[in-house]
Parts: structure tokens; C-alpha cells; sequence
């Protein structure tokens, strides 16, 4: 295969396809796998790590508790009731004892504070059937026990705040919009290629359910190191990809899958990026998608990422959508598939000063009906383009027009030849 046909292929279609010992030993050595800022189903691979002011996790409880994990969240979910039952359990056990109720509570004519009460048991699950409202109606308060209406009234207002904490927590975290992003669809690979005559950056999204996401807006970050002029060196350093905010194409009507397009123009980061230059770049492209869910109203967020080895130059999207009886068929099967086109080697810049450099005398002959097949010389179209040249030419097209009526004039003037 020829070098210049090589060059001009990606980057994993040049790799070594044979895997032997002596192919290890003449091949380059394969770059290691970098690590990405945000995940491909969207998780952010940032730790935070050294916090001193762990407080502050505290100040928000409801949202802390949201946050944390399936596991870890059933089990504070069963430790909150469990040691709140315990605890009044305790405290109607201790105020039997204090009475005597669990003494005297067989007697006659005794009156306890709960009767059928007479044991620390009992007084756990007196606690139960007051906090949930069971009421089997064998153990109950009696009138003559003001401690224990107090502890009945307290017992029941804390019971409602845990269940209104705890069931809001569990609600919350069952219902939260990141499981709508699920269905949330990015192509796996991002592309270069030529669109109406511009270089542009193109990824696909898609959505696998009917029930859309209403006003859908996204976004697209650039992340990679810098070092400023001052020396100062910035090593994921954040810069926005406009992909429409000025004319509005950020705002989708995401119903079928939607290729989204970034022009590589002069506001670019990619404007000087050639495909070779690209291949020696490390960057992330962040790709934000937001909206509102139409079944519930919240907001929901869906993130992916593309490195600079998943940006393939020279490459389309497959069509995904065809027309059917009565309707329209997306076919998810080519959601992923790309095709290989027609596409420059050089950066937008320099593709945009050969077009703006390009003379336009070779493009006059193609106007014409009929394509002349005479040749000219440069120089005679230069000479024939010369103003002086042509008032030169008009000079003596009149001195030989005038010499020859001069001579005609004076030929009629002349007398008759006598016999």
C-alpha cells in the first residue's frame, strides 16, 4: 500500500491487524489509554478527596441522602424506624417501671399508664402500633397517665417528620431524572467531514422512548491542557463548542435522532487543526444534553464524552431514518455506523485561504454553452486586458479608416482625362 494512502487513513484502521512476536518488535508502541474526564454513560470520573469540612454535607441532609447509594440508603432507611421504635419503646418501658405498672399491673384496681403492658417487648411494640397506626387495639393509653399523653403526642409528631423524610428520600431517589437519560442515545464515535461546503465537527443523539424531552437544549465543552502565555499550566482546561447557540440550533425537537453540527470556522478551536495535527492532540469533547421530562416535569441531564481517538476524519453518519406506509421507521440498528467520504486533509483554515485564493478565470470557460477548445497565451490575454493597448489598436483602426477616405475622396476629385 502506498505511504500517502496510509497517511490519509485513521488512526485505528493503520494499527497492526497481526498480533506476532516479530510484529511487537518492529510496530510502534501503542499509547496507553488516557483517562477520561466524564464517562461514555455520562458519569464524571472526578473524586473529591481531603475535605475538611464535612458539615457541610450535614447542612443538606435530604440531598445527602439522596445521593447516596441503593445499599447505603435501605440501610439508614431501616436503621431510622428501627432505632426510633427502640428508642420511645424505651422510654414507655421506663415510664411503666417508674409507675409500677410492670409490678402491679396484674392487680385489681390497679390502673396503668398502658394497660397489657408488662415488659420490655410490649413496649416495643406498643411503640410500633403508635408510630404506624396499626392499633390492634389490645394494649392502649389510659386517662390517668398525663406523662404518657405527652410521650403519645411526641411519638406521634417526630413519627410524622421520619416518614416524611424518609418516604420523600426513597420517592426522590426512585424517580430521579437520570434514569430517564438511560434512554438517552449518543453515537459512539464523533466525525469530521465536509457539510455545505464547511468543515464540520458532527455527532448523533437519539431517543428511544415516545414520551419526548421537552424543551431540549445542548451543549458541548472541549477539554484539554493548556498553558498560558505567563507560563501557567492548565491541565483540563474547559472551552465551549458552539454548535448553534447563535442561530438557535442548540434548541431541539428531539423526535427522531438528530446529527448535531459544529462548523469549524474561525471561532473554533479546531480552525488550525489538520488531520495530522489531530492525530497528535490529547482532548475530550463533553457533550451535554438537557430538557425537561413530559411524563413528570423535572429536569433531566444526560452527558457522554468523545477522546481524540473517537474522532474519526473523513467519515459520515449513516441515514437511520426511512419513510414508511403512514409513517417514519428509525432504525437503530445504523445509529452507530459511519461511512467513509471525500474529505480534505488540511485544517479549515487552510482549506478556506485556498478557496478564497483561487482565481476565477478557470471557472469563466464553464459559464459559457459551448466549451471553447482554442487555446490562448497568457501573455496575449494580458496584453488584449491592457487599457493602453487597446486605445493603441482604436488609433489606428481610425488612421487607416481615415487614410482610406481620404483616398477616395481625392480620387472622386480628380478631373476627366481628355481625349
Amino acid at each position: 500500500m502506498n505511504r500517502e494512502v496510509v497517511k490519509k487513513l485513521p488512526k485505528h484502521l493503520r494499527e497492526p491487524q497481526i498480533s506476532t512476536e516479530r510484529t511487537h518488535l518492529i510496530s510502534e508502541p501503542v499509547k496507553k489509554p488516557r483517562q477520561r474526564y466524564v464517562q461514555k454513560d455520562g458519569k464524571c470520573n472526578v473524586h473529591h478527596g481531603n475535605v475538611q469540612e464535612t458539615y457541610r454535607y450535614l447542612s443538606d441532609l435530604f440531598t445527602t441522602l439522596v445521593d447516596l447509594r441503593w445499599r447505603f440508603s435501605l440501610l439508614i432507611f431501616t436503621l431510622v424506624y428501627v432505632v426510633n421504635w427502640l428508642f420511645f419503646g424505651f422510654l414507655w418501658w421506663l415510664i411503666a417501671l417508674v409507675r409500677g405498672d410492670l409490678v402491679h399491673g396484674d392487680e385489681e384496681g390497679w390502673t396503668p399508664c398502658v394497660e397489657n403492658l408488662n415488659s420490655f417487648v410490649s413496649a416495643f411494640l406498643f411503640s410500633i402500633e403508635t408510630e404506624t397506626t396499626i392499633g390492634y387495639g389490645y394494649r392502649v393509653i389510659t386517662e390517668r397517665c398525663p406523662e404518657g399523653i405527652v410521650l403519645l403526642l411526641v411519638q406521634a409528631i417526630l413519627g410524622s417528620i421520619v416518614n416524611a423524610i424518609m418516604v420523600g428520600c426513597m420517592f426522590v431517589k426512585i424517580s430521579q431524572p437520570k434514569n430517564r437519560a438511560e434512554t438517552l442515545m449518543f453515537s459512539t464515535n464523533a466525525v469530521i467531514s465536509v457539510r455545505d461546503n464547511k468543515m464540520c465537527l458532527m455527532f448523533r443523539v437519539g431517543d428511544l422512548r415516545n414520551s419526548h424531552i421537552v424543551e431540549a437544549s445542548i451543549r458541548a465543552k472541549l477539554i484539554r491542557s493548556q498553558q498560558t502565555k505567563e507560563g501557567e499550566f492548565i491541565p483540563l482546561n474547559q472551552t465551549d463548542i458552539n454548535i448553534g447557540f447563535d442561530t438557535g440550533d442548540d434548541r431541539l425537537f428531539l423526535v427522531s435522532p438528530l446529527i448535531i453540527s459544529h462548523e469549524i470556522n474561525e471561532k473554533s478551536p479546531f480552525w488550525e487543526m489538520s488531520m495530522a495535527q489531530m492525530e497528535k492532540e490529547e482532548f475530550e469533547i463533553v457533550v451535554i444534553l438537557e430538557g425537561m421530562v413530559e411524563a413528570t416535569g423535572m429536569t433531566c441531564q444526560a452527558r457522554s464524552s468523545y477522546l481524540d481517538t473517537e474522532v474519526l476524519w473523513g467519515y459520515r453518519f449513516t441515514p437511520v431514518l426511512s419513510l414508511e406506509k403512514g409513517f417514519y421507521e428509525v432504525d437503530y440498528n445504523n445509529f452507530h455506523e459511519v461511512y467513509e467520504t471525500n474529505t480534505p486533509v488540511c485544517s479549515a483554515k487552510e482549506q478556506a485561504t485556498k478557496l478564497r485564493d483561487e482565481p476565477l478565470l478557470p471557472q469563466l470557460p464553464l459559464l459559457s454553452p459551448e466549451p471553447k477548445t482554442q487555446t490562448f497565451d497568457p501573455l496575449d490575454c494580458l496584453s488584449e486586458l491592457n487599457p493602453l493597448s487597446q486605445d493603441e489598436k482604436m488609433e489606428e483602426r481610425d488612421s487607416s479608416d481615415r487614410g482610406e477616405n481620404n483616398g477616395l475622396a481625392a480620387a472622386l476629385e480628380e478631373p476627366p482625362i481628355a481625349d
